[in-house]
């Protein structure tokens, strides 16, 4: 008698494994200024209780008054997002022990919470930050068997317990954002992978039900993702890959000398080398830069430009980026619907030219990511809600009201 109980608890158990699965996300957006960035005192050390307040992030780079007096997490509900990406500084965690750690842990709770009444899921990504450098994510950069990333594991398995006292339907937990461990294929793998599998473990012996987003290496990239063994894989795990490529074009902003890096087009068959170069002459020119300067500026741009043509990037290239992670998902029998685009998204043209893509450019290019995720069935969230640097649904200057274009770029009504 006893073992026919046995069998029918083994076989319940096998059928709960079969039908789990995560949390359901479909279109997503960061939200990384209200808890990424929590303050700091003169002396270096976190200001307590830690992190931001609402009114502290709304503030941050423009007025209060900018904003409507409604929630924005039912704003962002209207949008037509079903989940939020919150990015969580670990820092101040990572920072204290017992009772302090625990004030830490309920004020992320209710910050979970206040997000999920809106109707919203969350991604709670613990997404590190050098601003207090100790607690960067260079501590776990020695290694799996290091102390730093001994201290982290132990702090993600207490954000796991209290992420799963909120409910594993409301909330899934990825631990890493954009791991280093370069270069990359195969650089680094045994130590990322050991630390990702033990990672998993650590949250599983906390909660099955918990949903785990899982990074690669190489700083979350497709190349690090591909370069992992999921052989910790269950039905509660999502992959993340993260999509700015080519970085050249996503991430149009002057460095070093430089002072204008701007204007190349997606796909780069729309434009031309000289029609590129053209143009960024004459925005420095609207500038004020004199002759020589735009002539020095020029030749440097030149190279840049250049190499962006030479690799011809479009739609083709694009879809085959992703179909190497759907490749590789299939290969370890993963379904492409448990990928995860966590962060995508491009730098629009700044008001000044030196900076980003135009708008066309930039929302062929958004809207191209989208559909070809969608077609893979993957999940995405986009970077981000609001902030002033060029990547925000929500228009960065003047009255806080949504980039319309970019929301149809995106499907969302």
């Amino acid at each position: 008698m006893r073992k026919a109980v046995y069998a029918v608890v083994c076989a319940v158990g096998l059928i709960g494994a079969a039908v789990a699965e995560p949390i359901p996300l479909r279109h997503g957006v960061g939200v990384h200024g209200w808890l990424n960035w929590s303050p700091v005192e003169k002396d270096g050390s976190y200001r307590w209780p830690p992190y931001r307040d609402e009114r502290e992030w709304l503030s941050d780079g423009r007025p209060l008054s900018d904003w409507p007096t409604s929630d924005p997490f039912a704003l962002i509900r209207s949008l037509g997002f079903d989940f939020v990406r919150l990015s969580v500084d670990p820092g101040p965690l990572l920072a204290s022990e017992g009772d302090r750690r625990r004030q830490a842990l309920e004020r992320l709770g209710a910050a979970v919470e206040r997000i999920a009444s809106a109707g919203l899921k969350v991604v709670f990504d613990l997404h590190g930050v050098a601003q207090v450098p100790a607690y960067g994510m260079e501590m776990i950069a020695g290694g799996a068997d290091s102390d730093g990333v001994r201290r982290y594991r132990a702090m993600v398995v207490e954000v796991a317990a209290m992420l799963s006292r909120i409910g594993a339907g409301k909330v899934a937990l990825e631990p890493y954002n954009e791991p280093a461990y370069y270069p990359c294929p195969s650089g680094g793998k045994t130590d990322w992978q050991r630390i990702m599998r033990e990672t998993v473990r650590d949250i599983r012996s906390v909660s099955r039900e918990l949903t785990v987003v899982v990074t690669g290496a190489c700083g979350g990239e497709v190349a690090g993702l591909v370069d992992l063994t999921p052989d910790f894989d269950d039905p509660n795990l999502y992959y993340s890959l993260h999509m700015y490529e080519p970085h050249s074009f996503t991430h149009q902003r002057p460095e070093g000398r430089g002072l204008f890096a701007s204007g190349l087009p997606w796909p780069a068959r729309t434009s031309t080398p000289e029609a590129v170069a053209r143009a960024l002459d004459q925005r420095m020119e609207a500038a004020g830069l004199s002759i020589a300067q735009r002539k020095l500026e020029t030749m440097a741009a030149r190279k840049r430009i250049a190499r962006y043509f030479a690799q011809d990037w479009g739609l083709a290239q694009l879809t085959a980026r992703l179909r190497q992670a759907v490749d590789w998902a299939q290969s370890h029998g993963i379904p492409s619907r448990r990928l995860f685009i966590g962060e995508f998204g491009a730098i629009r043209i700044s008001a000044d030219g030196r900076a980003g893509a135009f708008d066309a450019d930039r929302l062929r290019y958004l809207q191209a990511v989208r559909e070809e995720a969608e077609r893979f069935g993957i999940p995405w969230a986009i970077w981000e809600f609001s902030n002033p640097y060029g990547m925000s649904v929500i228009e960065p200057e003047g009255p806080a009201v949504p980039d319309r274009a970019m929301l149809r770029a995106l499907g969302l009504p």
